[in-house]
């Protein structure tokens, strides 16, 4: 099963990202999405490719937000596709079977379309306000999660779902309580002072039950 902690990659300018990569890398996160929007191609690629060496090195898992091109070009692990993105069916199509495809969704209307589409696991938010994203869908909280997972089981829907948007160490208990699989996190661990006891810190809840 998929890592329960994933980190969202931040940065304007490709050292940023390369930094705060190295350093979630280094402090024990072992799955990264890299986020890189409206950059030219050639600093993406360079990008790209330095963070797939990267993970290669951490064995670490290297999921490419939106390009699906990009990620056969480097063999990355996989994609991950927001609803105005390329559809799941010409993403896998494109990559193969084996590779990772996770999915955006912000409603069960959603949840159910990226189970239908066949998607491997589900970023399901935001869980409540957050900076790092422009164009924030509605907000659920804590009912709206429990809302949607009860209602997965109540139609048999059995996807991995991860809570996004704005979580603290604080949330990550009360947030797995509903059901949830993992949870997606950016600005929590780039502006850590500590990020390798905060990660520790989330991994002890995310995986309590194990």
């Amino acid at each position: 099963m998929y890592n329960k902690l994933q980190y969202i990659s931040q940065g304007d300018t490709v050292q940023a990202q390369l930094y705060n990569i190295h350093k979630a890398l280094d402090s024990g996160c072992d799955w990264i999405q890299l986020r890189f929007k409206n950059q030219n191609a050639i600093e993406v690629f360079t990008l790209a490719e330095a963070v797939k060496t990267l993970c290669n090195e951490y064995l670490a898992t290297f999921i490419i937000n939106d390009n699906v091109h990009l990620a056969k070009q480097l063999d990355a692990d996989g994609v991950h596709l927001g609803l105005s993105d390329m559809n799941i069916e010409e993403a896998r199509t494109l990559l193969g079977k084996n590779k990772i495809i996770g999915g955006t969704a912000n409603t069960f209307e959603h949840v159910l379309q990226r189970a239908t589409e066949n998607c491997d696991y589900i970023g399901l938010g935001p869980f409540q306000f957050t900076a790092t994203k422009e164009k924030l869908s509605p907000i659920l909280g804590l009912d709206g999660y429990r809302f949607i997972i009860e209602q997965m089981k109540f139609d048999k829907v059995e996807i991995p779902i991860y809570a996004i948007g704005g979580i603290s160490l604080e949330n990550v208990e009360s947030l797995m309580e509903t059901g949830i699989h993992g949870i997606a996190v950016s600005g929590l661990i780039t502006t850590s002072t500590n990020p390798a006891e905060l990660i520790t810190q989330l991994n002890e809840k995310l995986y309590v039950n194990i």
